[in-house]
């Protein structure tokens, strides 16, 4: 006789993403992105009376940010291992009653189920890369996150294919007695922009290693963007004119 139980549903976890950039990512361009989070959203998230959701934490620039500049709770959204071990260990380092105002989640938003917790959401370097359908399921679900009358901040995608391959080197950052680098190789690819980014590490001998990561974006305009939006209750905040950002309002019921 045999017994019948019942299986456990079985979890497939997606192919690795940023298994390569996590390790090159703050020491090549945290600085600079530092500087950017906290033009684009710092004075917006400081307004924050309920929560922050930061959807694509990465490694924490954001999250990091929003700890500093409100007293809210943070909820950090970042789907990849990679990403979310180098947040964890800066979260780790910070002091007990700083770190307990943030719940990091480990999985796209449209998976946590997170309803009405934040007043101010951030989208920072994450909708370029997500693939159509991706965003079509990630508008609703910022929509459940934010309370009526909260604020969507987020960086545009890229509104046309590039023209030419653009080709950008990143300053390099000496690390002992090591020297980290990286090259961005931007082109059209179909429908998608395809980014190269090809890391090095040398020493005075010469380069000990390198490693590659390709990333896919998809272009979309700002009026393609607004309407995609539009369907899921948001509409443009007023006196929000920023280039490089994009600021929408959920409307309120009724």
């Amino acid at each position: 006789m045999h017994l019948v139980t019942a299986k456990a549903p079985v979890t497939r976890p997606r192919p690795a993403s940023y298994a390569v950039t996590a390790e090159f990512y703050d020491i090549l361009q945290a600085d600079a992105d530092d500087r950017l989070v906290r033009d684009l959203y710092g004075r917006e998230v400081a307004k924050a009376r309920l929560g922050v959701l930061d959807i694509g934490a990465g490694t924490g620039r954001v999250t990091l940010m929003s700890l500093a500049e409100s007293r809210v709770g943070v909820h950090a959204v970042e789907p990849s291992r990679a990403m979310r071990t180098s947040l964890m260990t800066r979260l780790a380092a910070l002091p007990a009653r700083q770190r307990e105002r943030v719940t990091v989640h480990p999985h796209a938003l449209d998976e946590t189920a997170l309803h009405r917790v934040a007043d101010v959401a951030v989208c920072h370097n994450v909708v370029a890369c997500l693939p159509p359908a991706a965003r079509r399921a990630l508008w609703p679900a910022i929509g459940a996150a934010l309370v009526p009358g909260g604020s969507l901040f987020l960086q545009p995608p890229p509104a046309r294919l590039p023209a030419r391959t653009v080709v950008r080197v990143l300053p390099e950052q000496r690390v002992g007695e090591h020297t980290y680098g990286a090259s961005m190789v931007t082109s059209a690819a179909g429908d998608r922009i395809r980014t190269r980014v090809d890391y090095w590490v040398r020493d005075a001998e010469g380069v000990l290693r390198e490693n590659t990561e390709t990333f896919w974006m998809w272009p979309a305009s700002r009026s393609r963007m607004l309407d995609d939006l539009a369907r899921h209750g948001f509409v443009p905040s007023p006196g929000q004119e920023t280039p490089g950002l994009l600021a929408v309002t959920l409307r309120s019921p009724g």
